[in-house]
């Protein structure tokens, strides 16, 4: 191995540690207790190490989100169906809030169907479609996949929020399935 090789891999394995602990750290302290004093303590290097890597906050959290739609992805893509779509969607953000918070609902600078969208947020985005195309009424199966997402989506951070009652959450999937899946 080269020395340019070396050092490559020791600044990838330096980015790792630090979308790591950062995510770590936001699933278990909230993303109010990340920062960039925190992160270089835990992971043992200086702000500065952090600031080579990244350019604040903001862009962590976009590293974190970028982790987290490779592994929805993944998860996704071993979704049997409608039914199970649906739960290992709903599945991932109950295991993961402060990722999906990364993901979806803080300043991260991603943009969906982009000229420089990450490959993770395609590859999530088509796992979606893979299962729901079929599904699809006439017309586009992205606007579908999309509707279907935003439903999703809108039943997490809705029971997330306490807005609604954890007791009704397998019916709320079971409708939401119904009419997705229903032909008109």
């Amino acid at each position: 191995m080269s020395a340019q090789q070396r050092r490559e891999r020791e600044r990838a394995e330096r980015r790792g540690a630090i979308v790591g602990a950062a995510r770590e750290l936001a699933e278990a302290e909230g993303w109010e207790a990340v920062t960039t004093r925190r992160l270089a303590e835990l992971i043992e290097y200086s702000q500065p190490v952090l600031y080579s890597h990244f350019s604040g906050k903001d862009a962590i959290i976009a590293a974190v989100a970028v982790e987290g739609f490779a592994e929805l992805a993944e998860r996704l893509g071993g979704a049997d169906g409608l039914v199970g779509l649906a739960r290992a969607y709903t599945g991932f953000a109950e295991d993961n809030p402060a990722c999906y918070d990364a993901m979806f609902t803080l300043s991260a600078p991603l943009a969906f169907d982009a000229p420089d969208t990450p490959q993770p947020l395609r590859d999530a985005f088509t796992a979606l479609r893979d299962v729901l195309a079929p599904l699809s009424p006439q017309g586009d199966p992205d606007v579908f996949t999309e509707v279907v997402w935003g439903a999703l989506h809108g039943q997490v951070l809705l029971a997330r929020g306490g807005r609604l009652p954890e007791a009704r959450r397998d019916a709320r999937l079971a409708a939401l399935v119904e009419l997705a899946g229903a032909r008109p």
